[in-house]
């Protein structure tokens, strides 16, 4: 299985390239760079391990929800690629993605809360079920902070993304502990790649257009405060 895998939904750009097993990632964090940076990385990805574009099985892609231009933009890319190779596309929730982030370091919590910031006073977020040494999809939601209402379940739980970086009282809200909290961590293809392969298994890879971004948000284009 050789899938190029992208992931734009936030201010960190990444593609990783899946190889027979294998994930080889670039990622970059730069706000409004995705654009410049995105091509780049695949291509040094691939001629770093030798691999020609006609080799791939399909092209993965963070479908959101997430900063609505980036989301867009690797959308774009990768219908584009897909189109011009006659490959299908793997949408991936980029909630799900940044949940996986969290088991990579061996840690099982029973679930993980993935959150986002999604500016105007709200965060992205979902409560992703841990199953073996994945994540489970789960209902992804946008609500301003002090609304959210994770059902945690009995045992161990993790959180992590942007919002709790943005919302520093989220977490002690929320009844975590430092510990038990990444407010540095991003939405990252090496993930994106990982669960896009379980969906690949699953049947669930489709035609370039009928891959659809998932904004959760109704109205993406409403001001809000700066922040």
């Amino acid at each position: 299985m050789r899938l190029i895998a992208i992931e734009t939904a936030s201010e960190q750009c990444s593609a990783a390239l899946y190889l027979d097993g294998t994930i080889y990632a670039l990622r970059e964090r730069a706000a409004r760079r995705h654009g410049e940076l995105i091509l780049g990385q695949i291509e040094q990805l691939l001629e770093a391990a030798g691999v020609d574009r006609s080799s791939l099985d399909g092209i993965a892609v963070g479908r959101g929800p997430g900063a609505f231009t980036g989301v867009r933009l690797g959308l774009g890319v990768a219908q584009g690629i897909a189109f011009a190779l006659d490959r299908p596309v793997v949408p991936v929730s980029t909630l799900q993605a940044l949940a996986q982030q969290a088991l990579r370091g061996g840690a099982r919590p029973t679930a993980v809360l993935a959150g986002l910031d999604a500016r105007m006073g709200e965060v992205y977020w979902a409560l992703c079920p841990v199953q073996g040494d994945r994540v489970l999809p789960a209902s992804e939601q946008v609500d301003a902070p002090a609304d959210l209402r994770p059902q945690w379940p009995d045992g161990g739980r993790f959180a992590l993304g942007s919002a709790f970086a943005a919302y520093p009282d989220l977490a002690p809200a929320l009844g975590l502990e430092a510990s038990q909290v990444d407010a540095h961590a991003l939405p990252d293809a090496h993930d994106v790649a990982l669960l896009a392969v379980d969906a690949w298994e699953r049947g669930e890879a489709v035609a370039p257009e009928e891959a659809q971004p998932v904004y959760v948000r109704d109205d993406v284009a409403r001001p809000g405060p700066a922040r």
